[in-house]
């Protein structure tokens, strides 16, 4: 049984999601108007597909109702997706859910286990740093007594039926064992992955989601008003050419979307900063140009910076450095992040640095003036470092954490990506 508090969009098509799965779901909503229109089967909103699973489901599976104590009584998890306003200081507003959570606490009378899993979005750190903390003052033993988790939707409005049924991830945030293993088995019959993450990664998912739309939605216009200043150009057309890159067909797009050292080469920091220097010439200054190359500028400094914190403080010790060119596949050395993070580690005093490089070492000696010697084996560099850092994503050193139990600063955050998931930045 599955208790789902608030029945608009997201709460709705959860509900009938589980009902669809096979689950007894209950759904309290707050406004009587919409729980009137519900139970009579009607939707309150359009929403292509959800008004046949609520007749499907309406009075079987699916049972709207004022009754808190009996929802809750019968339930082993309850969902959360009430409303989470943001106020004029942009801060989530997390009174509706802390008043649903207060109802339900209200509500148990008994030691069943529970848990209790926030749909709602909310930012990183919420469940850990304010809705535990909120249980816990509220006599609350997590999670002896009650789970907590969070579970973000990925709905698009006119799309949700199909967005839940036919979802491509379920992201889970989980803290203890016991309650991941409950969300599994609610889930067993979902046929897409299901990730379980700590509760701020969960909460941050959903917000790297929509933000990096957010920055695509801006960036596409931003490029807009700077074709206009600069003039001749039909951006329409541009854009419909931009999209017949095969990395966009194939989804290979998706490895520039990815942390990493900041991008180098030739092509990416020229072309960035020549157009950005055009447009000011044209009198349009692009904010997200002037920071995207601000933020690159910054990367090899904060990527030092995370190897330090590995090294620790002993400037004696040897660090190593894996792959030196920008790119794996490539011996091109030109702006390579690695030779301005090896410049930073010696401006922080750390000159006993090595590297290795399976075709970048030459051309990586010839360029570059730095307190770095190179070794001749990906073998030899794991012997001598006492701290290896993976400055390039070449395939090879994959197997890093399997050769060494020095510390590793993968840079590229390359270990946990999916077979065959290159890095052709």
């Amino acid at each position: 049984m599955v208790t789902v508090v608030g029945l608009g969009f997201v709460g709705l098509t959860t509900a009938l999601g589980f009902a669809e799965y096979g689950h007894r779901v209950y759904g309290l909503e707050a406004d009587e108007s919409r729980m009137a229109v519900i139970q009579s089967g009607r939707l309150p909103f359009l929403e292509p597909g959800l008004d046949e699973a609520l007749t499907r489901h309406l009075g079987g599976n699916f049972l709207p109702t004022a009754d808190w104590e009996r929802a809750v009584a019968d339930s082993e998890y309850v969902y959360y997706c009430v409303g989470t306003p943001y106020g004029e200081d942009g801060e989530a507003d997390l009174t509706y859910l802390y008043g649903a959570l207060e109802q339900t606490l209200g509500a148990i009378h008994d030691g069943k286990f529970r848990v209790l899993v926030t749909k709602s979005t909310i930012p990183p750190s919420t469940t850990e740093g304010r809705i535990i903390p909120f249980l816990e003052a509220h006599g609350v033993r997590v999670p002896e007594q009650l789970g907590v988790a969070n579970n973000p939707e990925f709905l698009r409005e006119g799309h949700c039926w199909e967005d839940f049924t036919r979802a491509d991830r379920i992201v889970l945030g989980v803290s203890d064992a016991r309650s991941e293993a409950a969300l599994r088995r609610l889930y067993a019959r979902e046929r897409a992955p299901v990730c379980c993450v700590s509760l701020n990664t969960g909460e941050f998912i959903k917000y790297l989601s929509n933000t990096s739309l957010a920055c695509l939605i801006s960036y596409a216009n931003e490029m807009s008003m700077a074709a206009d200043a600069i003039g001749g150009i039909d951006t329409a057309a541009a854009f419909r050419i931009l999209h017949m890159d095969k990395r966009w067909q194939t989804g290979t797009i998706r490895t520039y979307f990815y942390p990493g050292c900041g991008y180098g080469g030739y092509c990416l920091p020229k072309d960035t900063s020549a157009f950005y220097a055009r447009t000011k010439d044209c009198g349009f200054d692009g904010q997200i140009l002037r920071h995207t190359i601000a933020v690159n500028d910054r990367m090899p400094a904060v990527t030092a910076e995370r190897i330090i914190r590995a090294a620790g403080e002993d400037r004696e010790r040897c660090i190593g450095i894996l792959g030196l060119s920008f790119n794996p596949g490539s011996d091109d050395v030109r702006d390579t992040p690695s030779a301005k993070i090896i410049r930073a580690l010696n401006e922080a005093g750390y000159r006993n640095v090595i590297a290795y490089d399976p075709a970048a070492m030459e051309p990586f000696a010839r360029s570059y003036r730095l307190d770095c010697r190179c070794v001749g084996t990906y073998e030899a560099l794991l012997e001598q470092a006492d701290t290896v850092a993976i400055t390039t994503a070449w395939p090879m050193f994959a197997d890093v954490l399997e050769r060494t139990d020095k510390p590793v600063v993968d840079c590229r955050y390359m270990l946990e990506r999916s077979a065959g998931y290159a890095d052709d930045r």
